[in-house]
Protein backbone atom coordinates (compact mmCIF):
# COMPACT_ATOMS: atom_id res chain seq x y z
CA UNK A 1 0.00 0.00 0.00
CA UNK A 2 1.56 3.22 -0.82
CA UNK A 3 2.03 6.00 1.70
CA UNK A 4 0.47 9.38 0.83
CA UNK A 5 1.29 10.94 4.49
CA UNK A 6 4.32 12.56 3.14
CA UNK A 7 2.19 14.13 0.38
CA UNK A 8 -0.72 15.91 2.80
CA UNK A 9 0.67 19.33 3.81
CA UNK A 10 1.99 22.35 2.39
CA UNK A 11 4.73 21.82 -0.65
CA UNK A 12 6.05 25.12 -1.99
CA UNK A 13 7.26 25.02 -5.53
CA UNK A 14 10.85 26.01 -5.57
CA UNK A 15 12.02 28.75 -7.58
CA UNK A 16 15.17 28.66 -9.81
CA UNK A 17 18.36 29.86 -8.22
CA UNK A 18 20.71 31.56 -10.73
CA UNK A 19 23.96 33.42 -9.62
CA UNK A 20 24.78 36.86 -11.48
CA UNK A 21 25.33 35.68 -14.49
CA UNK A 22 22.65 34.13 -14.90
CA UNK A 23 23.45 30.59 -14.59
CA UNK A 24 22.28 28.09 -11.77
CA UNK A 25 24.00 28.55 -7.87
CA UNK A 26 24.27 25.46 -6.24
CA UNK A 27 24.80 27.45 -3.16
CA UNK A 28 21.88 29.85 -3.46
CA UNK A 29 19.92 26.51 -4.34
CA UNK A 30 21.23 24.96 -0.83
CA UNK A 31 20.65 28.16 1.15
CA UNK A 32 16.96 28.34 -0.34
CA UNK A 33 16.57 24.45 0.53
CA UNK A 34 17.96 24.93 3.99
CA UNK A 35 15.38 27.98 4.44
CA UNK A 36 12.14 25.80 3.73
CA UNK A 37 13.29 23.01 6.30
CA UNK A 38 14.14 25.62 8.90
CA UNK A 39 9.73 26.86 7.47
CA UNK A 40 8.78 23.86 8.77
CA UNK A 41 7.04 23.15 5.06
CA UNK A 42 6.15 19.87 4.15
CA UNK A 43 8.25 19.57 0.99
CA UNK A 44 8.68 20.46 -2.34
CA UNK A 45 8.09 20.88 -5.90
CA UNK A 46 11.13 21.19 -7.64
CA UNK A 47 11.58 22.19 -11.82
CA UNK A 48 8.07 23.76 -12.35
CA UNK A 49 6.19 26.14 -13.52
CA UNK A 50 7.54 28.66 -10.88
CA UNK A 51 10.83 27.15 -11.22
CA UNK A 52 11.21 28.28 -15.08
CA UNK A 53 11.73 24.95 -16.14
CA UNK A 54 10.85 26.04 -20.02
CA UNK A 55 13.72 28.42 -20.14
CA UNK A 56 16.16 25.59 -18.48
CA UNK A 57 18.42 22.56 -20.04
CA UNK A 58 18.41 19.30 -18.89
CA UNK A 59 21.66 19.74 -17.32
CA UNK A 60 20.47 22.61 -15.89
CA UNK A 61 17.53 21.09 -13.61
CA UNK A 62 19.67 17.92 -13.29
CA UNK A 63 22.28 20.91 -11.04
CA UNK A 64 19.17 22.37 -9.44
CA UNK A 65 17.57 19.40 -8.08
CA UNK A 66 21.12 17.59 -7.28
CA UNK A 67 21.36 20.41 -4.75
CA UNK A 68 17.93 20.72 -3.53
CA UNK A 69 18.60 16.50 -2.30
CA UNK A 70 21.84 17.25 -1.14
CA UNK A 71 20.68 20.21 1.21
CA UNK A 72 17.03 18.71 2.44
CA UNK A 73 19.00 15.91 3.80
CA UNK A 74 16.13 13.76 4.08
CA UNK A 75 13.64 16.46 5.70
CA UNK A 76 11.46 17.22 2.98
CA UNK A 77 9.10 15.41 0.40
CA UNK A 78 10.99 15.74 -2.31
CA UNK A 79 8.70 15.75 -5.88
CA UNK A 80 10.51 16.50 -9.08
CA UNK A 81 8.72 17.62 -12.31
CA UNK A 82 9.98 16.21 -15.15
CA UNK A 83 8.40 16.90 -18.49
CA UNK A 84 10.21 18.75 -21.10
CA UNK A 85 8.94 18.81 -25.02
CA UNK A 86 10.17 15.83 -26.07
CA UNK A 87 9.97 11.89 -24.38
CA UNK A 88 13.72 11.03 -24.56
CA UNK A 89 14.49 14.29 -22.47
CA UNK A 90 11.80 13.48 -20.20
CA UNK A 91 12.70 10.29 -19.50
CA UNK A 92 16.37 11.32 -18.76
CA UNK A 93 15.00 13.59 -16.32
CA UNK A 94 12.80 10.94 -14.78
CA UNK A 95 15.64 8.30 -14.17
CA UNK A 96 18.30 10.86 -12.84
CA UNK A 97 15.43 11.89 -10.48
CA UNK A 98 14.71 8.32 -9.32
CA UNK A 99 18.63 7.57 -9.05
CA UNK A 100 18.35 10.87 -6.75
CA UNK A 101 16.18 8.88 -4.43
CA UNK A 102 13.44 11.70 -4.69
CA UNK A 103 9.43 10.50 -3.32
CA UNK A 104 7.37 11.69 -6.58
CA UNK A 105 8.17 13.12 -10.39
CA UNK A 106 5.87 14.94 -12.11
CA UNK A 107 4.86 15.67 -15.65
CA UNK A 108 2.38 18.24 -17.55
CA UNK A 109 0.75 16.65 -20.91
CA UNK A 110 2.93 17.97 -23.72
CA UNK A 111 2.54 21.14 -24.88
CA UNK A 112 2.68 23.53 -28.15
CA UNK A 113 1.31 20.60 -30.27
CA UNK A 114 -2.59 20.06 -29.53
CA UNK A 115 -2.17 15.45 -29.13
CA UNK A 116 -5.11 13.35 -28.70
CA UNK A 117 -5.39 11.92 -25.14
CA UNK A 118 -3.89 8.21 -25.92
CA UNK A 119 -1.00 10.10 -27.28
CA UNK A 120 -0.56 12.27 -23.85
CA UNK A 121 -1.35 8.89 -21.66
CA UNK A 122 1.70 7.62 -23.73
CA UNK A 123 3.68 10.07 -22.70
CA UNK A 124 2.90 10.29 -19.51
CA UNK A 125 3.45 6.66 -19.03
CA UNK A 126 6.71 6.54 -20.89
CA UNK A 127 8.06 8.72 -18.22
CA UNK A 128 7.11 7.19 -15.90
CA UNK A 129 8.31 3.59 -16.89
CA UNK A 130 11.80 5.77 -16.93
CA UNK A 131 11.51 5.85 -13.19
CA UNK A 132 9.68 2.45 -12.52
CA UNK A 133 10.32 2.76 -8.91
CA UNK A 134 9.10 6.22 -8.06
CA UNK A 135 5.22 7.54 -7.52
CA UNK A 136 3.81 9.66 -10.43
CA UNK A 137 1.93 12.95 -10.29
CA UNK A 138 0.10 14.17 -12.94
CA UNK A 139 -0.09 17.95 -13.56
CA UNK A 140 -3.12 19.37 -14.46
CA UNK A 141 -2.41 23.08 -15.61
CA UNK A 142 -4.62 23.96 -18.87
CA UNK A 143 -4.74 27.30 -18.63
CA UNK A 144 -0.75 27.08 -19.50
CA UNK A 145 -0.41 23.91 -21.43
CA UNK A 146 -3.06 24.22 -23.06
CA UNK A 147 -4.43 20.53 -22.69
CA UNK A 148 -6.95 19.97 -19.36
CA UNK A 149 -7.18 16.14 -18.04
CA UNK A 150 -10.17 14.81 -18.40
CA UNK A 151 -12.09 11.95 -16.86
CA UNK A 152 -11.33 9.22 -19.93
CA UNK A 153 -7.80 10.31 -19.32
CA UNK A 154 -7.29 10.08 -15.50
CA UNK A 155 -8.78 6.95 -15.85
CA UNK A 156 -6.53 5.51 -17.92
CA UNK A 157 -3.84 6.69 -16.33
CA UNK A 158 -5.04 4.77 -13.19
CA UNK A 159 -3.83 1.85 -15.05
CA UNK A 160 -0.53 2.95 -14.29
CA UNK A 161 0.37 1.97 -10.42
CA UNK A 162 2.50 4.18 -10.29
CA UNK A 163 0.49 7.21 -10.68
CA UNK A 164 -0.60 8.44 -7.11
CA UNK A 165 -2.05 11.35 -7.57
CA UNK A 166 -2.77 15.20 -9.42
CA UNK A 167 -1.39 18.43 -8.63
CA UNK A 168 -4.46 20.32 -10.09
CA UNK A 169 -4.04 23.84 -10.87
CA UNK A 170 -7.18 24.24 -12.38
CA UNK A 171 -9.12 27.12 -11.23
CA UNK A 172 -12.70 24.87 -10.82
CA UNK A 173 -12.34 23.49 -7.32
CA UNK A 174 -14.85 21.24 -8.40
CA UNK A 175 -12.06 19.35 -10.27
CA UNK A 176 -10.40 18.26 -6.87
CA UNK A 177 -13.72 16.48 -5.86
CA UNK A 178 -13.89 14.36 -9.32
CA UNK A 179 -10.41 13.45 -9.24
CA UNK A 180 -10.28 12.82 -6.14
CA UNK A 181 -13.37 10.21 -6.22
CA UNK A 182 -12.33 8.81 -9.32
CA UNK A 183 -8.50 7.89 -7.91
CA UNK A 184 -9.61 6.56 -4.76
CA UNK A 185 -12.11 4.18 -6.05
CA UNK A 186 -11.28 0.56 -4.79
CA UNK A 187 -9.68 1.62 -1.88
CA UNK A 188 -6.71 3.14 -4.24
CA UNK A 189 -4.29 5.62 -2.00
CA UNK A 190 -4.70 9.05 -4.03
CA UNK A 191 -3.55 12.25 -3.84
CA UNK A 192 -4.84 15.20 -4.80
CA UNK A 193 -2.78 18.82 -4.11
CA UNK A 194 -4.08 22.19 -4.77
CA UNK A 195 -3.06 24.49 -7.11
CA UNK A 196 -4.35 27.42 -7.27
CA UNK A 197 -2.62 29.92 -4.22
CA UNK A 198 -5.72 32.30 -4.56
CA UNK A 199 -7.86 29.54 -3.45
CA UNK A 200 -5.74 27.26 -0.81
CA UNK A 201 -9.20 27.14 1.60
CA UNK A 202 -11.48 26.30 -1.33
CA UNK A 203 -9.28 23.58 -2.44
CA UNK A 204 -9.23 22.12 0.78
CA UNK A 205 -12.76 21.97 1.88
CA UNK A 206 -13.33 20.36 -1.28
CA UNK A 207 -10.93 17.44 -0.35
CA UNK A 208 -7.12 17.85 -1.54
CA UNK A 209 -4.93 16.40 0.86
CA UNK A 210 -1.91 18.73 0.43
CA UNK A 211 -1.20 22.22 -1.60
CA UNK A 212 1.66 23.06 -4.07
CA UNK A 213 1.67 26.63 -4.57
CA UNK A 214 4.40 29.15 -6.31
CA UNK A 215 4.16 31.96 -3.98
CA UNK A 216 4.12 29.90 -1.01
CA UNK A 217 7.93 30.44 -0.10
CA UNK A 218 6.95 34.64 -0.50
CA UNK A 219 5.65 34.15 3.13
CA UNK A 220 5.74 30.25 4.22
CA UNK A 221 4.58 31.13 7.87
CA UNK A 222 1.44 32.93 6.66
CA UNK A 223 0.35 29.84 3.92
CA UNK A 224 1.21 27.35 6.92
CA UNK A 225 -1.02 29.34 9.43
CA UNK A 226 -3.50 29.36 6.42
CA UNK A 227 -3.29 25.47 6.62
CA UNK A 228 -3.84 24.97 10.08
CA UNK A 229 -7.13 27.07 10.19
CA UNK A 230 -8.71 25.48 6.73
CA UNK A 231 -7.76 21.97 8.47
CA UNK A 232 -8.99 22.46 11.90
CA UNK A 233 -12.33 24.03 10.19
CA UNK A 234 -11.84 28.11 11.58
CA UNK A 235 -13.63 29.28 8.49
CA UNK A 236 -13.94 32.89 9.47
CA UNK A 237 -10.22 33.54 10.39
CA UNK A 238 -9.01 31.29 7.42
CA UNK A 239 -11.05 33.33 5.23
CA UNK A 240 -9.91 36.48 6.58
CA UNK A 241 -6.23 35.03 6.45
CA UNK A 242 -6.90 33.79 2.64
CA UNK A 243 -7.85 37.52 1.68
CA UNK A 244 -4.95 39.10 2.75
CA UNK A 245 -2.78 36.31 1.18
CA UNK A 246 -4.50 37.15 -2.40
CA UNK A 247 -3.63 41.03 -1.39
CA UNK A 248 -0.17 40.13 -1.48
CA UNK A 249 -0.67 37.60 -4.59
CA UNK A 250 -2.10 40.83 -6.62
CA UNK A 251 0.13 43.41 -5.53
CA UNK A 252 3.10 40.76 -6.61
CA UNK A 253 1.57 40.50 -10.24
CA UNK A 254 0.64 44.52 -10.21
CA UNK A 255 5.09 45.05 -11.10
CA UNK A 256 6.04 46.22 -14.59
CA UNK A 257 8.84 42.61 -13.75
CA UNK A 258 7.99 38.77 -13.51
CA UNK A 259 6.21 37.96 -10.67
CA UNK A 260 8.81 35.73 -9.62
CA UNK A 261 11.64 38.58 -10.00
CA UNK A 262 9.09 40.49 -7.65
CA UNK A 263 9.20 37.23 -5.25
CA UNK A 264 12.61 37.25 -5.34
CA UNK A 265 13.01 40.29 -4.45
CA UNK A 266 10.48 40.12 -1.49
CA UNK A 267 12.72 37.20 -0.13
CA UNK A 268 16.48 39.23 -0.31
CA UNK A 269 14.52 42.06 1.44
CA UNK A 270 12.95 40.18 4.11
CA UNK A 271 14.98 36.95 4.50
CA UNK A 272 18.05 37.91 3.23
CA UNK A 273 17.77 35.10 0.78
CA UNK A 274 20.10 35.58 -2.92
CA UNK A 275 18.43 33.67 -5.84
CA UNK A 276 19.38 35.88 -8.31
CA UNK A 277 16.93 37.28 -11.08
CA UNK A 278 14.45 35.54 -13.66
CA UNK A 279 15.74 33.88 -16.96
CA UNK A 280 14.69 36.00 -20.67
CA UNK A 281 12.28 36.04 -21.93
CA UNK A 282 10.56 36.67 -18.65
CA UNK A 283 11.30 40.19 -17.02
CA UNK A 284 13.17 41.18 -14.20
CA UNK A 285 12.17 44.08 -12.02
CA UNK A 286 12.59 47.78 -13.12
CA UNK A 287 13.53 50.88 -10.67
CA UNK A 288 9.56 52.03 -10.30
CA UNK A 289 9.15 48.18 -9.11
CA UNK A 290 11.18 48.84 -5.50
CA UNK A 291 8.53 51.26 -4.12
CA UNK A 292 5.99 48.08 -4.86
CA UNK A 293 8.59 45.42 -3.34
CA UNK A 294 9.06 47.42 -0.14
CA UNK A 295 5.02 47.79 0.21
CA UNK A 296 4.57 44.01 -0.21
CA UNK A 297 7.14 43.53 2.50
CA UNK A 298 5.13 45.67 4.28
CA UNK A 299 1.87 44.04 3.98
CA UNK A 300 3.13 40.64 4.78
CA UNK A 301 5.34 42.26 8.11
CA UNK A 302 1.46 43.47 9.02
CA UNK A 303 -0.09 40.03 8.32
CA UNK A 304 2.33 38.39 10.23
CA UNK A 305 1.68 40.52 12.97
CA UNK A 306 -1.69 39.93 13.01
CA UNK A 307 -2.17 36.16 12.40
CA UNK A 308 1.12 34.73 14.65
Amino acid sequence: MKDISKYQGLIPAFYACYDDEGQISPERVQAYTRFLVKKGVKGVYVGGSSGECIYQSVADRKLLLENVVSAAEGKLTIIAHVACNNTADSQELARHAESLGVDAIASIPPIYFRLPEHAIAKYWNDISAAAPNTDFIIYNIPQLAGVALTMPLLHEMLKNPNVIGVKNSSMPVQDIQMFKYEGTQGGRKFVVFNGPDEQLISGLMMGADGAIGGTYSTCPELYLKLFELAKSNDQEKARALQYDINNIIYALCSCKGNMYAAIKAVLKKREGLELGGVRAPLVNLVPEDDAIISKICDMIDAAVAKYL
